[in-house]
């Protein structure tokens, strides 16, 4: 739930939005006993690390596949046999367009929905991470499918009249048509796009609400309100988060961190996320994202271009050669999101040093980073060449360090 949708979380990646379950907002429900982690053990670690290894291979895999079944699918000639077929139906461009677009994506979700399921469901369970039941899950796929819908068909369709008026220039409007859409998305997510995967309640007024909106109030950040979201409906993972913009802005609790933390813990957790906002990091990664998505745009557009004729292609307008834009924009992402990292990276080492300051609590910040290493089954200490390719927070152990001096 980053803060274009959220910016921070505390060096955790959020669960995707599931299901709901009675009483789960209740950190004293009987559904969500306390728990208190252990000091990480080498075999806790070890298990931790097998944990990674398997979502980083998983998450290959699929990239892989996914990279693969489009260019074959380009390459045979499979995409223009497609698009021959819904002309059939349609010869109207963009119901022949969305058609098109219908038709792949449900073969790309028939491909990949082993590697989904091992992802997101059985490796969860096999870890005990998930507190979630199959039809469960699959009933909160099927909701983020149609979220995703009613996003995307918009999108795509902007996208294709952009092509279709603008020439090789259409980088340029869906470029800006994106950026606005993430500005409203960072609006109204938190008003009407999470509450359909979670239950959200305001946080019990008592001295740890108060320290949050004391150091609200210190850091010049108005929030909307302080809440708690039913996260253990899904996972037994915890997090914290900020989440929306302007009058939406409120700073967002899972119930398995106000549950497993201290209350001086949590202080800690949240004035870390305040120290983005303090620190300018969110509106530094908003320009960021920015320049990097119009760049992108402009040399995927260039490439797409460039490599129409190579699969025997005529126009930019052809819908079976649409696939190869979301090629040269997987290329683009493979540079760039190390890069993003880096930056990432150091704005989290910040965040850090401003939560320990601030708080004036070291040793709660090191706990709560022990914690979370150990209820998010956290590789403490992965390969530095993984760290630089996916990860967007330093390793725990490093930042345990850093704190440390």
């Amino acid at each position: 739930m980053e803060q274009a949708v959220s910016r921070t979380r505390f060096g955790v990646t959020p669960e995707r939005p599931r299901n709901a379950q009675p009483d789960a907002l209740d950190p004293s429900a009987s559904n969500l006993p306390p728990q208190q982690p252990l000091p990480a053990s080498p075999q806790s670690q070890a298990l931790a690390k097998r944990y990674a290894r398997a979502k980083i291979t998983l998450g290959i895999t699929g990239a892989v596949v996914y990279i693969l079944l489009t260019f074959l699918l380009v390459a045979t000639g499979a995409t223009s046999r497609i698009e021959a077929a819904v002309r059939g139906i349609s010869q109207n461009d963009y119901v022949a367009l969305l058609l098109f677009v219908a038709v792949l994506g449900l073969f790309e979700t028939l491909v990949g929905a082993p590697l989904k399921y091992f992802s997101g469901f059985h490796l969860e369970h096999k870890y005990h991470l998930s507190n979630q039941r199959f039809w469960a899950w699959v009933w909160e796929g099927l909701k983020g499918t149609s979220v995703g819908l009613t996003i995307g068909v918009p999108i795509v369709l902007a996208f294709y009249y952009s092509l279709k008026t603008f020439g090789d220039l259409w980088w340029l409007p869906v470029g800006i048509v994106l950026f606005l859409l993430s500005v409203v998305l960072a609006r109204i997510a938190p008003v009407l796009i999470f509450p359909l995967f979670y239950k959200f309640k305001p946080l019990e007024d008592g001295e740890l609400k108060e320290r949050i909106l004391f150091h609200c109030r210190n850091a010049g950040m108005p929030v909307k309100g302080v809440f708690v979201f039913d996260m253990s409906k899904n996972t037994k993972k915890a997090n914290a988060a900020f989440a929306g913009i302007g009058k939406s802005k409120r700073i967002i609790l899972g119930d398995t961190l106000i549950a497993n933390f201290t209350d001086e813990e949590i202080e800690t957790v949240v004035t870390h996320e305040l120290g983005h906002y303090k620190l300018k990091h969110i509106w530094v990664m908003l320009a960021l994202g920015a320049i990097i998505s119009f760049l992108g745009l402009f040399v995927t557009a260039e490439l797409y271009r460039l490599s129409l004729s190579w699969f025997g292609f005529t126009s930019i307008d052809q819908v079976a050669a649409l696939p190869l834009l979301s090629l040269w924009l997987g290329a683009y992402s493979l540079v760039t999101g190390p890069l993003s990292n880096m930056l990432s990276r150091s704005h989290e080492r910040a965040a850090d040093r401003y939560a320990v300051n601030v708080s004036g609590n070291r040793e709660a910040f090191t706990n709560a980073l022990r914690k979370l290493a150990a209820i998010n089954l956290a590789d403490a200490s992965p390969h530095p060449l993984v760290e630089f390719l996916f990860h967007s927070h330093p390793s725990i152990e490093k930042r345990i360090r850093a704190v440390e001096r």
